[in-house]
């Protein structure tokens, strides 16, 4: 059903029976969202183990949960192709939301426990006013805060991604902390 609703301008994601609707985001939020995105489309280019993309999506979570993650890196198809079909998606590597005022509460408790129940290994909460990032694993009770250096390692293969926060931050329009 939430796949049926008109195309508005909202965004719509179904999150255990919960329907989200979220108007456009800022442009601060949109620069954020090209930031990270930009930074894990260049690391994936040197680490091929997946692939960086950007919402809208209807990636399909467990049972019937539609998550839209504003930045979210999934795994290549075993042939090495990419998935031509969201349901060819599977659970992502990383997802990633960058708050919004209205978006804290969704983001923080209802999408961070879907996303941990559905097994995604890495889910980053990017608060632009605090200037950090919240960092959450499958089995976290409590977030791992980070203000400085972000590291992600999706595969023991290959180096981490460092991600100096506090450049990222700078760089972005808006109030400065």
């Amino acid at each position: 059903m939430v796949l049926a609703l008109p195309e508005d301008g909202n965004r719509y994601e179904l999150f255990d029976g919960e329907l989200l609707v979220t108007p456009a985001p800022t442009a601060r939020h949109q620069w954020a969202v090209l930031a990270f995105y930009q930074r894990l489309y260049l690391y994936l280019g040197s680490a091929p183990i997946g692939v960086a993309c950007v919402s809208p999506a209807d990636l399909r979570l467990e049972g019937k949960q539609a998550a839209q993650p504003d930045v979210f890196v999934v795994r290549y198809l075993p042939d090495g192709s990419l998935p031509a079909r969201w349901k060819e998606f599977g659970i992502p590597l990383l997802a990633v939301e960058i708050l919004s005022p209205g978006s804290a509460r969704a983001d923080r408790i209802l999408k961070r426990r879907r996303y941990q129940r559905a097994g995604v290994p890495e889910y980053w909460v990017v608060d632009l006013d605090a200037r950090a990032v919240e960092r959450w694993r499958p089995g976290d009770e409590r977030p791992e805060l980070l203000d400085d250096l972000l590291n992600w390692k999706p595969d023991p293969g290959h180096p981490a991604l460092s991600i100096r926060l506090a450049e990222l931050f700078a760089a972005l329009p808006g109030p400065a902390k």
